[in-house]
């Protein structure tokens, strides 16, 4: 059985996963990548280091979020939310996010683009240029899901 999902159950779906994949569009070029986020309610936050993405989002900020839950082939649910990224500069701001991500992701291993605190690990010799990771929202204009659930008879 196909089915679309709620607003309050595409909601529980966000809330309840931190990996998904933004889409974006600039000159011609779509770009989909998995990203860690937290879905605080309102917003969906992201932390990225600066490179094609963020450079592509600050050109357009219309972007594509999509998340989904898989138990099988004939099982899944899938969220996709149409929105508009914002990068964060104020210092407030920031510090929000990096509390929402530090409280939701606390328990998982946290990559360089997750975890404020953590230093670039580097083999001895190798010079880096350490680039400051950005903080974004995405603030949902649309979102819809799709299920599918196997009946069995």
């Amino acid at each position: 059985m196909l089915g679309k999902l709620t607003t309050k159950q595409c909601e529980y779906i966000l809330q309840s996963n931190y990996i998904g994949r933004i889409g974006c569009y600039t000159n011609g070029k779509v770009l989909v990548l998995p990203v860690t986020y937290v879905f605080d309610g309102e917003f969906i936050y992201g932390r990225s280091l600066e490179g094609t993405k963020i450079s592509m989002m600050r050109k357009n900020p219309h972007v594509c979020f999509q998340v989904d839950n898989i138990d099988g082939l004939s099982s899944w649910r899938s969220v996709v939310v149409n929105g508009k990224f914002e990068e964060l500069k104020t210092e407030a701001a920031q510090q929000k996010a990096r509390k929402l991500f530090l409280e939701r992701l606390q328990p998982l291993t946290l990559g360089e683009t997750v975890d404020p605190a953590r230093e670039h690990a580097n083999p001895p010799h190798t010079v880096v240029k350490k680039k400051k990771p950005i903080i974004y929202r995405i603030g949902i204009d649309e979102i819809a899901g799709r299920f599918e659930k196997q009946v069995t008879l």
